[in-house]
């Protein structure tokens, strides 16, 4: 007998996601530092290179599955019997679809010399194949047991960590470390496969149709690897249009943009479920209702962040890249509009069109954006280089986000709170006024150049500008009563209690 699934709050969902999301860019930023020194480049270039080539790899075995097996364990997770047959389904093609990539994988290192030669390193990374494929991380996100997901997997990262500081030492202790970073990556998969009885069973014995899921799993996995392109296509054509040093400052800040845009999007993994278990229980009102909501609290922290670091764009580059960056200021005050657009594109895509079943516009909307993307950076990178990348990047995002709401234009009548995002708009126009003010006054500690300040000073000068900027927006919105604020402070009063 399976024991009953305990649901939690979107709250404590999103805030385990978001934990688990800081925590994936977090423990790399200790480990760096040390496994640079100790290996060198030439054998991180080797983990680096085979990480890579894995990745695709892992793209062709998860086929789709990652996205739409939330999903659909999401439809059926209060009836055992379907349940167990989705799962069972959803696994055996996952299985195939590994199978077969572990055989191309194969063939790759017996023809390609510079596979083979680095083949113990690919065997020992490919691993994460294998325990992505059994760990079935997607069965319990769709049945939102999203604490048990983070406290297994920060677990394990420490435990990685630990075992690098211990057993890597020198530039030989390359594939040792290799290993240790697939325990911190997916090895937590391994218990997965363990408590897994305690909710679902594999069930063979029974009619198995996999038909009705080819079609959904293939799109999702075209739209996953469409990304995978459509991300790395900026530094690519940087790489072959202009300089090495053109490719670092834009690597800087795409750095800083995919940990925002992670923060913001990570709403959208925990409201995927819930809100596809809504859509199937009639619960078009509650769908509206969390719709809203998602897009409220997008706009809430996504345009503030752009904002302040658009401002503090020279001082933020100064604090975590060093001096040598200077150019990479302005490419991030020209990119950084865009996680506003990721954020918006990531509610209409992954609450909205694959929930309702409608994942062929996601995929299409990627399509344009890479299109769009590629275009303009053969047209500007050469001319202006990686501030030219950095504007394809925010006009590819919104032209996404353009294509979902023209696909979604009727129901997204009833999803978006104009009141409240003026409300927003209020708080962010008085935000900046007073920032204004205190600039006027010539206020020395919240405007000046990082080229004049030491490492300190540029850190001092981010803190108090945040200070200043979120602590005006935050009271003005209080003023306001804006809904998300005060429902938060209500939960922040209650928890004192």
């Amino acid at each position: 007998m399976s024991k009953k699934i305990k649901i939690h709050s979107i709250k404590y969902n999103f805030f385990m996601n978001a934990l688990l999301t800081i925590s994936g860019f977090i423990f790399p930023l200790i480990t760096f530092p040390y496994v640079s020194r100790i290996l060198g480049p030439a054998p991180n270039g080797k983990i680096a290179f085979a990480a890579s080539v894995i990745s695709y790899f892992s793209l062709l075995a998860a086929m789709g599955i990652p996205s739409y097996g939330v999903r659909k364990i999401a439809e059926v997770r209060d009836d055992q019997e379907k349940l167990n047959k989705t799962l069972t389904e959803l696994v055996v093609i996952n299985t195939l679809f590994t199978l077969l990539s572990y055989l191309l994988l194969l063939l790759l290192v017996l023809i390609v010399p510079d596979f083979r030669k680095d083949a113990a390193l690919i065997a020992i990374t490919s691993i994460q194949i294998i325990f992505t494929t059994f760990g079935v991380d997607w069965f319990y996100q769709g049945i939102e047991q999203y604490d048990y997901i983070t406290a297994r997997n920060l677990a394990f990262k420490v435990i990685a960590v630990i075992l690098m500081f211990i057993l890597v030492h020198n530039p030989q202790d390359y594939i040792i470390y290799a290993g240790i970073t697939v325990l911190g990556n997916v090895g937590s998969n391994f218990l997965n496969m363990i408590k897994l009885r305690d909710y679902a069973h594999f069930n063979f014995h029974i009619s198995l149709n996999l038909k009705p899921h080819f079609k959904p799993i293939v799109t999702l996995f075209l739209y996953s690897a469409m990304t995978v392109i459509y991300t790395n296509l900026d530094q690519v054509m940087l790489g072959f249009m202009t300089s090495n040093r053109e490719v670092g400052y834009y690597s800087a800040t795409i750095k800083i943009e995919n940990i925002l845009t992670s923060l913001i999007t990570s709403l959208g993994a925990v409201m995927l479920p819930r809100i596809t278990y809504y859509l199937n229980h009639n619960g078009i009102q509650k769908f509206n209702e969390l719709i809203r909501k998602s897009f409220n609290f997008v706009l809430l922290i996504s345009i503030p962040l752009a904002i302040f670091f658009f401002l503090e764009a020279d001082q933020i580059i100064f604090v975590l890249a060093g001096k040598g960056y200077e150019r990479a200021g302005i490419i991030l005050q020209c990119l950084i509009p865009a996680i506003i657009f990721v954020g918006l594109s990531s509610v209409t895509a992954w609450q909205m069109l694959i929930p309702l079943k409608m994942e062929k516009w996601v995929l299409v909307g990627s399509i344009v954006g890479a299109l769009l993307d590629a275009g303009i950076n053969l047209a500007i990178i050469p001319i202006i280089g990686g501030v030219g990348a950095a504007l394809s990047t925010v006009i590819a995002e919104c032209s996404v986000f353009v294509t979902h709401c023209i696909v979604l234009r009727k129901r997204l009548r009833n999803a978006i709170d104009w009141q409240n995002i003026c409300k927003l708009m209020i708080g962010n126009i008085f935000a900046l006024v007073v920032l204004g003010l205190l600039y006027m006054v010539h206020f020395p500690i919240l405007f000046s150049s990082s080229l004049t300040l030491s490492l300190k000073s540029s850190f001092i000068n981010c803190v108090c500008v945040g200070i200043v900027y979120f602590g005006v927006y935050g009271i003005t919105l209080l003023i306001l009563k804006e809904q998300l604020v005060l429902e938060i402070l209500g939960n922040i009063k209650q928890r004192f209690k």
